[in-house]
């Protein structure tokens, strides 16, 4: 079966739902000599004979009746494969930075508000590679942080902002700060911010490169990142080393680790998430994905809340 060309299973169906070569022929759009070579072709690759013609047109043979149901579901599982990759025909297809993160919480949302919409949620490295697939129709959305301005975002990609989500300090019990219930970005100078998951040229680590520059924060992204469970065992064991987490970011942790979440306010940093699609995609479902992030995000913006100047 695996020379079997899907054209000649298609012909042979056709073939044996009208009964006659000829109409078939005109089903598909194609010559009587064409039908008649794609079944010959079709037997010969399955040692068998399909059809025997009669004077009323063709009747399938015990093994053309034996092949006939795989053969439709030859063509089912071909439509399936292609729907499962054809815009505007296969679930929605968005691409969030982490499923532990914001984003995967605001596609949630939807998935809730709109039970019905297919998803397929994909995770890419960066902006760069979602941005790309956006411009491609590899996928339908992204959500990131865009740090360069909309003008220079490729032809018909467009962003909006969706999400403004508070930065927090995480610390160990044992850190100078547990115990506070909030701190400044000021109160930060001269602690070792631990964050070994920056990658250079990331949308994420130009957020955290532009914070510690305008606050003169130490920010460390020495070491190799094993992921985030190695991390938070390192910051829940550690008196001197803390790191960042956005407020939605959940963490998965034994009670007895006793991490502190801690408020950074005066002013509260945020991570910026857009949406990112382009205005020509088709699929039917992109416009309620847009138009819900729209409606859940809150009419007010923090007054006392800093983001890195690309953002707006």
């Amino acid at each position: 079966m695996a020379d079997v060309d899907l054209k000649a299973v298609r012909t042979f169906v056709a073939v044996a739902d009208a009964g006659q070569f000829q109409e078939a022929a005109a089903d598909l759009s194609i010559t009587l000599q064409a039908v008649s070579k794609r079944i010959a072709t079709l037997e010969k690759e399955l040692g068998v004979r399909l059809f025997t013609r009669t004077a009323r047109g063709a009747r399938l043979t015990i093994d053309g009746q034996a092949f006939l149901p795989h053969a439709r579901e030859l063509l089912r599982a071909e439509e399936r494969a292609a729907a499962s990759v054809r815009p505007g025909r296969r679930a929605l297809r968005v691409d969030v930075i982490g499923r532990r993160l914001a984003p995967a919480d605001l596609l949630r949302g939807f998935h809730g508000a709109h039970p019905e919409v297919e998803l397929d949620v994909v995770t890419l490295f960066d902006a760069d590679a979602a941005i790309a697939a956006v411009r491609t129709g590899t996928i339908d959305a992204s959500f990131r942080a865009v740090t360069v301005p909309a003008r220079r975002l490729p032809g018909g990609v467009e962003a909006t902002r969706v999400h403004d989500e508070p930065v927090q300090l995480l610390t160990g019990p044992s850190h100078e700060l547990a115990a506070a219930r909030a701190v400044t970005p000021g109160e930060l100078t001269g602690h070792r911010i631990w964050m070994p998951g920056l990658v250079a040229g990331t949308e994420w680590a130009a957020y955290y490169d532009d914070l510690a520059a305008r606050f003169g924060l130490t920010i460390d992204a020495i070491g190799p990142y094993f992921g985030l469970e190695p991390l938070l065992d390192t910051i829940a064991d550690s008196s001197t080393l803390a790191t960042f987490v956005g407020e939605w970011t959940h963490l998965v942790r034994p009670a007895d680790y006793g991490l502190r979440r801690i408020a950074v306010h005066h002013p509260t940093p945020v991570y910026p998430h857009s949406l990112i699609w382009h205005r020509d995609n088709p699929h039917p479902a992109l416009t309620a994905l847009r138009d819900h992030l729209v409606s859940a995000r809150p009419d007010h913006h923090d007054g006392d809340a800093w983001t890195p100047e690309w953002a707006w």
